[in-house]
Order: structure tokens, then C-alpha cells, then sequence
């Protein structure tokens, strides 16, 4: 299996594709560890485009 690549987006709701740091897209952000097929949060209360900036 290959890595999906750093930049790869996933928004709230939607299954994690790789195991990593991602970061909310937009302001205010946030970073969090999310793994591969858990369900990406919403933050702040809204749903929102998370994008990996880091592989776990």
C-alpha cells in the first residue's frame, strides 16, 4: 500500500486516508493526529477540510 501524499485533503465526516498530523484548512486552524479510517472531526463546531501535513 502506498502513502497518499502530504497535502492530501479529507473533510469532516469522511473516512481518514493515511495515518498522520492534519491540519484544518482555513481560519482559526488546528493540527491534530488523526489515523487511517477514523472518522475526520468537525472543529470549532463546524465541519470543515482537514489537509496532512505529516506522516505518523
Amino acid at each position: 500500500m502506498s502513502k497518499k501524499p502530504i497535502g492530501t485533503t479529507a473533510k469532516t465526516g469522511e473516512k481518514c486516508p493515511e495515518s498522520g498530523v492534519w491540519e484544518v484548512v482555513g481560519t482559526p486552524s488546528t493540527t491534530a493526529p488523526i489515523a487511517e479510517n477514523n472518522t475526520m472531526p468537525p472543529y470549532a463546531g463546524n465541519a470543515v477540510t482537514w489537509k496532512l501535513i505529516k506522516y505518523a
